[in-house]
């Protein structure tokens, strides 16, 4: 080997010093070579299945750069104009001192979410609409141009087609446009924009020029571009790449929202609103890798001049070690960005999960993606449960914190559902309003069914066996929620049960969470009472009011009955516009007085509610303003009713034609002359008042259920003691009879009903009021004398007129002094 290494070393110094001047020689030929002009080599011409196809790669970036940089409308396109009441909607979003306009990222997922939704479920039947390769990746992906000031968001959904876009994008204002511009003018937060159906137009919180290039399978491929300027234009698409199918919208950035430039800053956006959401969403990221490139001359020289400076002893041990080496060329690790797709939302369906492993901040995480409410409110309640059995599904629900703002509008007409079908993970549709009970519809989730077809629609869910199974056991653990929240509060809880809840220290945290809860949705749970018989008692466990002894604190049937006093046997309540009135009504005092607890009803719903609700726990309800009412036995009734028989006979025949069907002695008076109330079984006063402010009401067909009114006297008022006595002298004389007629009808406003002849009851007050003063009865109005009228006018005028000119006179003095 020795022999050989001179001779090696001095053929590879020939080879140096010739290398250069081979260099310049091919440097030159270069030069030359370059100045006479070479055609590129062309590519296939009409590529792609856009209009006008585009005709090299070149075109191709030139033209996309075009569309990507223009900020003014294509002059080719087609001009429309907005709507006026999304004109609204947009000039509160543009001119809005929003902070949080952070919303805009979430709301363009979502919607991208619900169009890949939809095609997934149209594939279910027909395989062949998602198309093949890349066409049939149901995913969002993210993109961002730093340079240009544009972030893309691309969905492979359904597509829009243009009639779509004229009809979603802007000339068709829906009914939830109108109802969140009336939310903003009255809240002003934005950030519920999501649960009107408009969260869209958020984008214009961040961008000044928008463009959205969509193609749905039955259509051409198209762009809708609007400045937010009241007008929007539509084109057919020859600038952009073909989509194959979906929707890509790019959002021209204003200066101050280049901070959504920042991948960190949209990383962070995604995992905040949008973790949950059921497909994957791709950021396209920078990335640093390791890679190997080739040494430059100027390193390997220096790394021969460290070699030769080593000892020949070691150059001996190591020349096999460098004949291998340079047969391979030499390299270095460097640091280089690329890019490529990142996964953004890799978190399991939480449904899927066990219900040990989820935290609460990931249920209310979960919550406010799927309700679109990014509140800093949390859920008022949840159950996270699995169904095995013959049907096994699994369902999370959740108690919102607040009720939607059209939960009781056309109650019965709607069938909106707050509830996701997924059948085996598969979004199926969030229409089935046949899952939970309509009184149950302010509940929000989901249920991911194994049993259920995916091929499932409309009419085979309802004749399917298993919806029975799943909606019974929906409604069961809905209601086991409800009382879990209830249960959980403390100022719901018994004295002892409080001293255990502070001791746990969970007081402050569910402290007055039901009371919340039946502000917002009490009047379902009546409404449950009305439709569901048989979970009407669990329902009526659910129940609060108020009552006479609550100190305006809520109040449950059980804590009623707990505090009943011995030898009560039914629930006494009244019903009402409002708990003021109540306190004040006469059919409380003997009642109050005698210490017995009146539960106050004040919702209209209440009125119904209690003709389904008999009963509770054996015990039945009482209504004070009807007949049938018990407070115990008086020893001297008999004899009251002996001595005021000839008065009640008399004052029946007097109201003959008042439809009174007759006159007894109170055992619920105290201090009134006289109350009106009604048959057990007809409609209360204040029934009969809803009855009559019903737009489509008809006074004859309600007749017949208006209940047969009774006048009760109280034998202990002076009143009624002296109309007696002189019933007994005279009862023919006219004087008692309007007096009577007096007290009745007085007795009669006083018990809630309205007066048939208002008139005629003003006129015998008037009259009362004359005898008061002592004024003839037949002493008539003044007339007015026209003559006089007109003199007294035409003075006046004249006085005012001097008074005006010697204003005028004043005042040009004044102003004379003060030049």
């Amino acid at each position: 080997m020795r022999k050989w290494t001179i001779p090696s070393v001095l053929f590879l110094l020939c080879l140096l010093f010739l290398l250069p001047d081979q260099g310049r020689k091919i440097q030159a030929n270069a030069e030359v070579d370059s100045d006479a002009a070479v055609d590129p080599p062309k590519v296939e011409e009409k590529l792609g299945a856009v209009p006008h196809g585009l005709s090299t790669d070149s075109d191709v970036v030139k033209r996309e750069a075009e569309s990507m940089s223009r900020r003014n409308l294509r002059t080719n396109a087609e001009k429309f104009e907005f709507q006026a009441e999304v004109s609204r909607l947009m000039d509160i979003i543009i001119n809005s001192l929003y902070s949080n306009k952070d919303i805009f990222l979430r709301e363009l997922i979502s919607n991208a979410s619900d169009a890949l939704d939809k095609i997934r479920f149209l594939s279910l039947t027909d395989k062949e609409i998602l198309g093949e390769g890349d066409d049939a990746k149901l995913e969002i992906q993210i993109k961002l141009d730093k340079e240009k000031k544009i972030l893309s968001i691309r969905d492979r959904g359904i597509g829009m087609t243009k009639e779509d876009l004229i009809k979603n994008l802007g000339t068709i204002a829906k009914s939830g446009t109108s109802a969140f511009v009336e939310k903003m003018q009255t809240s002003g937060d934005l950030n519920l924009i999501g649960q009107f159906g408009v969260g869209f137009y958020s984008v214009y919180l961040v961008a000044d020029y928008v463009e959205v290039i969509s193609k749905h399978n039955d259509d051409k491929q198209y762009v809708w571009e609007s400045k937010a300027d009241g007008a929007f234009a539509i084109s057919d698409d020859e600038w952009n790449e073909p989509l194959g199918r979906g929707t890509e919208i790019r959002l021209h950035l204003r200066d101050e929202a280049q901070e959504y430039l920042d991948e960190y800053k949209l990383k962070e956006l995604v995992k905040k609103y949008s973790e949950f959401i059921n497909f994957p969403i791709n950021l396209w990221a920078t990335k640093e890798v390791d890679e190997e490139v080739p040494v430059d001359e100027d390193e390997s020289n220096d790394d021969e001049e460290t070699s030769d400076s080593k000892s020949s002893e070691e150059e001996e041990e190591e020349d096999t070690e460098k004949e291998d080496e340079e047969k391979k060329p030499k390299t270095k690790t460097v640091k280089k960005t690329t890019y490529e797709w990142e996964l953004l939302n890799d978190v399991k369906a939480i449904w899927l999960r066990s219900p040990k492993e989820v935290t609460d901040e990931e249920y209310t995480k979960f919550y406010h993606s799927l309700a679109k409410d990014f509140g800093d409110e949390k859920p008022l309640s949840w159950s996270h449960f699995t169904a095995e059995g013959d049907v096994e599904f699994k369902a999370v629900l959740f108690v919102p914190p607040k009720a939607p703002h059209d939960l009781y509008e056309s109650y019965y007409n709607s069938n909106k559902s707050n509830l996701k079908l997924y059948v085996r993970r598969v979004f199926i549709s969030d229409e089935f309003d046949e899952l939970l009970p309509k009184y149950l519809n302010f509940l929000m989730g989901l249920v991911d069914s194994d049993t259920l077809p995916l091929n499932v629609s409309r009419e085979m869910l309802q004749q399917h066996s298993s919806l029975k199974t799943i909606k019974k056991k929906l409604i069961r653990k809905a209601l086991d929620m409800i009382r879990k929240l209830a249960e959980e509060d403390p100022d719901e809880s018994n004295d002892k049960d409080k001293k255990d809840i502070e001791e746990s220290g969970e007081s402050n945290e569910k402290k007055g969470q039901y009371a919340k809860f039946w502000n917002e949705f009490g009047k379902s749970i009546k409404l449950g009472i009305i439709e569901d018989a048989t979970n009407r008692n669990r329902l009526a466990k659910l129940l609060r009011f108020e009552t006479t002894k609550s100190d305006g604190k809520l109040t449950s049937l059980d804590q009623y009955i707990s505090r009943m006093k011995s030898g009560q046997k039914d629930i006494f309540y009244i019903t009402g516009t409002s708990k003021e009135q109540l306190e004040k009504s006469p059919f409380l005092e003997r009642l109050t007085k005698k210490n017995y607890e009146v539960i106050f009803f004040t919702d209209p719903v209440d009125e119904y509610l209690m003709q389904y609700l008999m009963d509770y726990e054996d015990t039945k309800f009482q209504n004070v303003s009807k007949e049938g009412l018990k407070i115990g036995k008086d020893s001297k009734d008999k004899e009251l009713k002996e001595s005021f028989k000839g008065l009640t006979k008399w004052w029946k025949g007097a109201l003959a034609s008042d439809n009174v069907d007759d006159v007894k002695i109170s055992n619920r008076l105290a201090d009134t002359p006289c109350v009106v109330v009604t048959s057990k079984f007809g409609w209360s006063a204040n029934m009969e008042r809803i009855m009559q402010s019903q737009t489509l009401s008809d006074a004859n067909k309600q007749a017949y259920m208006k209940g047969k009114r009774v006048l009760e006297i109280n034998p202990r008022h002076p009143i009624i003691k002296e109309l007696r006595e002189r019933v007994l002298k005279d009862p023919e004389d006219e004087s008692i009879k309007q007096t009577a007629q007096l007290v009745y009808q007085t007795a009669l406003m006083e018990s809630g009903f309205v007066l048939t002849d208002p008139k005629s009851f003003a006129s015998q007050i008037y009259s009362s009021v004359k005898n008061s003063l002592e004024i003839s009865p037949d002493a008539a109005v003044e007339e007015e004398d026209d003559v006089e009228e007109s003199v007294i006018e035409s003075g006046a005028t004249k006085d005012e007129t001097e008074a005006s000119l010697n204003v005028d006179e004043v005042s040009e003095e004044d102003v004379k002094d003060e030049l």
